[in-house]
């Protein structure tokens, strides 16, 4: 079964139909060494292909899905296709084709400038080190229909579309890999390793990279590492972590796993992502010296203007501040007494109405395990209602 990158189910509902059937073979009708991404921004320019597919052996393929039934195409050239829209009116849109090509061809242009990436020698000196290949997925149309419309079959060669009765649920997996491979002009021969993979990501993906602040986070990794110079060391989130980084949804989501699993990482990418939306985020954290790396890595990022990291009570202390409520004299109470009175402090200026509630789009908790009960219960507060987005980790052990 391949991956799918967001998760089928927490990106189903934003798929046309036809895109949803195609998600559904291509995850069921390719073998585990296929990697799929739908609708994820791509390099610099975050373009966005429909589906753009990985293989080992295969390469890079681009499919456009376009979810047009015969008699709305009224004409096409090999730039642009005239289509009736719902409300009966015409109007001129780029050929889905050309659209797949520019993709793949901007995504060749960025990845050849990386000297691990293209062919060393020979004919292909220089060009990207696998195949490439792009197509037109059209899950209405029947290949009887598409081979009737001669105007079809000039602008769209046949190879490079697939159509309605070739994506059933019962198509045979054989039959419907070829259907994909027919796409593709060349095969180099080679296989591209599992290092060239992340390199491939680590160029098509930014946001999925990791600097030496993030390595920084684990003191455990080897000096070394931290060296993320292009092109002789890069680093990138694996597979499961980018999947579940970019398959988190709205609501609220809980996330936990041992101690180096990439919890931090997968926050950080989510601070990343809601930022871009122009959402506030408060990130809180238990630990001093955690908070201090998390920020420095959020100044990193540009991300400070619509994230706030901070451990909690210093979060408390700045909350009263803010509002200017007292807070208990730290010359009276030491310890774990002024401690517990200053979260009693917020605690109470919360349910008095005195700090109000809702003020961030999103809250996200580090070290959730070692939160208090009416901790949670105070940040969870924090979340605006309209976007409900609260997330929390927390270590297994």
């Amino acid at each position: 079964m391949a991956t799918l990158i967001p998760s089928y189910s927490s990106c189903a509902s934003r798929m046309t139909g036809g895109e949803r059937r195609l998600a559904q073979r291509l995850e069921a009708k390719l073998g585990d060494d296929h990697l799929l991404w739908y609708d994820v921004p791509v390099g610099p320019k975050a373009l966005h292909p429909d589906f753009i597919l990985l293989h080992p052996s295969r390469g890079l393929f681009v499919l456009e899905v376009k979810d047009w039934k015969l008699d709305i195409i009224k004409a096409a050239n090999p730039d642009e296709f005239e289509i009736e829209t719902q409300s009966g009116q015409r109007k001129t849109v780029d050929s889905p084709l050309v659209q797949a090509r520019d993709y793949v061809l901007a995504m060749c242009s960025l990845l050849e400038k990386d000297p691990e990436l293209v062919q060393p020698s020979g004919r292909y000196q220089g060009k990207l080190i696998c195949p490439y290949a792009y197509g037109v997925v059209l899950p209405n149309i029947t290949r009887r229909q598409f081979d009737s419309q001669l105007a079809l079959g000039q602008v769209i060669h046949a190879n490079l579309v697939i159509c309605k009765d070739e994506m059933t649920e019962v198509v045979d997996p054989g039959a419907f890999q070829e259907q994909l491979w027919a796409m593709s002009h060349y095969n180099f021969g080679t296989t591209l390793t599992n290092e060239q993979i992340d390199r491939i990501r680590w160029h098509l993906y930014p946001e999925m990279r990791i600097s030496a602040k993030q390595l920084s986070l684990f003191p455990k990794e080897p000096a070394d590492i931290l060296q993320t110079a292009i092109p002789q060391v890069l680093k990138v989130m694996d597979l499961q972590q980018e999947q579940l980084a970019r398959s988190l949804g709205e609501g609220h989501r809980v996330i936990h796993g041992v101690a180096g699993s990439g919890k931090t990482l997968i926050l950080a990418y989510r601070c990343q992502h809601l930022a871009e939306a122009m959402q506030t985020v408060l990130v809180l954290c238990f630990n001093v010296a955690l908070a201090s790396r998390l920020r420095s890595l959020m100044v990193e990022k540009g991300l400070t203007k619509l994230v706030t990291v901070r451990h909690f009570h210093g979060w408390c202390i700045e909350v009263l501040k803010q509002h200017q409520l007292p807070r208990p004299d730290h010359r009276q109470y030491k310890g774990a007494e002024y401690i517990q009175r200053l979260e009693a402090a917020v605690v109470a200026a919360v349910d008095a109405g005195k700090i109000p509630t809702g003020q961030y789009g999103a809250v996200m908790v580090d070290e959730g395990h070692d939160f208090a009960p009416e901790w949670l219960k105070l940040v969870a507060q924090m979340v605006n209602p309209s976007t409900d987005s609260l997330l929390v980790l927390y270590d297994d052990a």
